[in-house]
This record gives C-alpha cells, structure tokens and sequence, in this order.
C-alpha cells in the first residue's frame, strides 16, 4: 500500500517545495494536500501529476483557522482513509509583522547580531484578531486548529503495530519568554508568532508524552529564513533583493539562512525518512544552509520542560471541551428555530 502523507498550507511556500521533494524521492506516496483555497489546491495539484505521473495527489479543504472547516475536514479524512502514515503540520500565519527598526538598529552593534538574525529575537511584533470561533488568530491557525484536527484523526493515526508520525513547522523564534500558561493564547502581548511556535514545541512533547504508547510520535522543525509570503509580509520582494548580497555574505556566520523553500524543506524530508520512535522528543530539528549553499540538518535542545508541556496540554483539552460544548449549544438552538418554521 502506498504510504499516506497529508500537508497542511501545501498550496505555496515550504508546504508546496516539501510535496515537490517528497514526490521526487518517491513518487509513490500518496500526498494528501490540506489547503483553504481550492483553486490554488487544484493547480498545484495538476502540477504535481504533470512532473509525477504515477503518483497519487489528492485534495482535501481545510481552514485551520476555523474549527467547523477543521470538523468537516477531519471526517471526510476519516472516510478516505484507515490510516495516515504522516502529517505536517505547517500552515500558519504571521499577521501584519512590524519590524521594530529600534530594536534592529541597536542589535547591529551588538553582541547578538548573529543570533538576532537567525531567530529574528525582539525584532519583530504582530498584530492578532478574534476569529469566528472567539480565539485568537495567530493561536487558533498555528496550534489549536491543528490541535483539533490531530484529535479528531487519532483513529488513523494511532496504531501501535506501525508507528504514524506528527511534523511540526516551528521557528528558532519559538522563545520562552513570550509564552504564558495563563495567557497561553498571547491575547495580551505583541509577539503571538513566537509564542504560538513555543507552544507548538511544548504541545509535540505532550503529544509524545501521551501518544507514544499507541504508536504516534511528534517532531518539531525549523526551516530557518526562508523566502516566503510569510517573509514577504516582514520586507516587500524588493528589499529582500537589495539586501541578498549581504545575506549571502552573513550566511557564512548564520545558517539558519536557507533562503529558498526547497533548503527549507531540509530537516522536514529527513525526518520522514527516520523511525519516529528513534527520534528524540525535546530536540528541534533545524533546516541549515552554508554560506557555500550546502544544505544540512542541526539539532537543537528545546528550552522547556515536560511539566509544562503537560499543563498546557490539559488547557487544550479543557478549551476543547468547552469549543465542543458550545458547538452543540449551537446546533440546538438551530434545530430547535428549523423545527419551529
């Protein structure tokens, strides 16, 4: 049987450059793309049978931000398939970033120049909404829309003869200090980017933690600065070309400069290849690139620890119950008014 591996956001950027290099190592598989615009999903698509003929691509509508879309997709998976091989999990959102040219200039002087480049630390804020289901945005597209849709896959995924494998897109910008279990959802602070990718590095080892045994595993990745919408959104097309001849240049010092989708993708395509079960759950796996534009992987140690992973783990499953209670509150009502007509 092929092997089964479904993508979230694989309509652009890392998504779209991973489903291009899984398909050319194996154009067997059978890639399951998770996009929200169909018209893009379907070109990509096409695109992908022209280069892979004997590949099976398949569609499935998915808006993470949106739990309903989220509901919908998970039961049409569940209906398609007995099992998913792999996941990964990597849309996601940066809103409205805002460089903070302060923060930037001191930075130059510093130090942390190096490191300031190659997590972007206290360079950059980002406004958030509220969306239909009453989160926050930048919480309910990057960790709790996937949450959710992880639960709601647990029957094709969890069988302990033949491990399934969880992959998380997160960021060397995942820091600490911009996450909070009391404000876990970031509605009060001005970076919820980095705290969703902290709490993406804290939900995989929970999900370790508590899945294993029933042959699930999840692995974190960054794929380092790549050229994306998502950096589009931070510098417009044409800074980011005057500026190559010194990225290029600080690449020699800083690899987390992959620059292209396809380096990005780097960390992502070798962990498909691993065991899972071989893998180490508090270690992040990094997409790097030299300054001579050899790709390679780093391995980092998550800075956290397991007690919180597990609190937080339990205020997802507590704001679970609660986003399940509602939805129904609100299926009744609407029974009850169609009934009434």
């Amino acid at each position: 049987m092929r092997k089964v591996v479904l993508i979230t956001g694989a309509s652009s950027g890392i998504g779209l450059a991973l489903c291009k290099r899984l398909l050319a190592e194996d154009d067997e598989l059978h890639l399951c793309l998770a996009c929200r615009n169909m018209n893009k999903a379907e070109a990509v698509r096409a695109a992908l049978l022209a280069s892979h003929p004997i590949a099976e691509v398949t569609i499935v509508q998915v808006d993470v931000s949106n739990l309903q879309s989220v509901f919908r997709a998970s039961k049409e998976l569940k209906q398609r398939f007995q099992r998913l091989d792999c996941v990964y999990l990597n849309a996601g959102i940066m809103p409205n970033p805002r460089l903070n040219i302060k923060a930037l200039f001191f930075g130059l002087f510093s130090r942390k120049v190096i490191h300031m480049f190659s997590t972007a630390e206290g360079l950059l804020t980002q406004g958030d909404k509220i969306t239909a289901d009453g989160l926050q945005e930048v919480f309910e597209t990057n960790v709790f829309g996937h949450f959710i849709l992880i639960r709601e896959l647990e029957p094709v995924l969890c069988h302990s003869d033949n491990p399934s494998q969880l992959i998380w897109t997160s960021s060397r910008n995942a820091r600490k200090s911009n996450f909070s279990l009391e404000d876990f959802q970031h509605s009060k602070g001005k970076e919820p980017y980095s705290s969703s990718k902290y709490a993406t590095d804290l939900l995989s080892v929970a999900l370790n933690r508590n899945f294993n045994q029933q042959g699930l595993y999840s692995n974190v990745v960054c794929p380092g600065t790549a050229l994306t919408n998502l950096t589009y959104g931070i510098l417009p097309r044409f800074i980011w070309t005057l500026l190559m001849p010194a990225i290029l240049l600080l690449r020699f010092f800083a690899n987390a400069f992959t620059l292209t989708p396809y380096n990005g993708t780097e960390a992502l395509v070798w962990l498909f290849h691993q065991k899972p079960e071989s893998l180490n759950p508090l270690i992040k796996y990094l997409s790097a690139t030299t300054g001579f534009g050899r790709n390679y992987i780093m391995t980092q140690k998550m800075d956290l620890d397991e007690d919180t992973a597990e609190k937080f783990y339990q205020k997802l499953l507590e704001l679970e119950k609660h986003i399940r209670v509602t939805i129904q509150k609100t299926d009744n009502q609407a029974g009850r008014s169609g009934s009434c007509l």
